[in-house]
């Protein structure tokens, strides 16, 4: 739902009059510079244990979970008119890949669930629960492709883009990511 939002917003302050009240033309799509077309919230599991250290008595263990808030969509700020093949109501738009705008944990979304720690042992600090933060960062970051989030803000992507471009009269539309075909519309 939330996307859906996000979307509905870009289209209506995209396809409205500029500053100076005329229409948009293609080249204000460069305007929107880094275009978020998706958003995923990711909760990560951590699981620690260092009870196999040789020098120390007993063990300790702690299971934190983290939620990450994942943004992706396309760097519109690099297209130019080359990006551009028009004939008449025919557009072929060459866009580039999708890519991660932003990622953040935010630190009320990092909880310890469970922490066990022997008598002997010290708990654990700050900077062993950041360190723990960042390695998860690290694999949500290394699960992007799996979570499928690239290829949401690809189709996400093409429905806006295919929108704005309908309001400014084309009716055929083909949408390239880095030369590969992704979406054609036609009429």
């Amino acid at each position: 739902m939330r996307q859906s939002i996000y979307i509905i917003v870009l289209f209506l302050l995209a396809c409205g009059k500029n500053k100076d009240g005329q229409e948009p033309t293609i080249l204000s799509l460069k305007e929107m510079s880094d275009l978020a077309t998706v958003e995923y919230t990711v909760t990560k599991i951590i699981k620690a244990s260092d009870n196999k250290t040789w020098f120390k008595i007993g063990d300790r263990k702690i299971l934190m979970s983290c939620e990450a808030h994942i943004k992706a969509g396309i760097d519109m700020s690099g297209i130019n008119k080359n990006n551009f093949k028009i004939r008449d109501k025919t557009i072929e738009v060459t866009l580039p890949s999708p890519k991660i705008i932003s990622l953040s944990i935010p630190p009320e979304g990092v909880k310890t669930e469970y922490e066990e720690v022997s008598v002997f042992r010290d708990k654990f600090t700050t900077r062993d629960r950041d360190a723990l933060a960042a390695q998860a960062e690290t694999q949500i970051r290394n699960s992007v492709d799996s979570l499928g989030i690239l290829l949401q803000a690809k189709v996400n992507t093409s429905f806006f883009v295919t929108n704005f471009l309908k309001k400014l009269g084309y009716e055929n539309i083909s949408i390239n990511y880095n030369g590969n075909s992704f979406f054609n519309q036609m009429q």
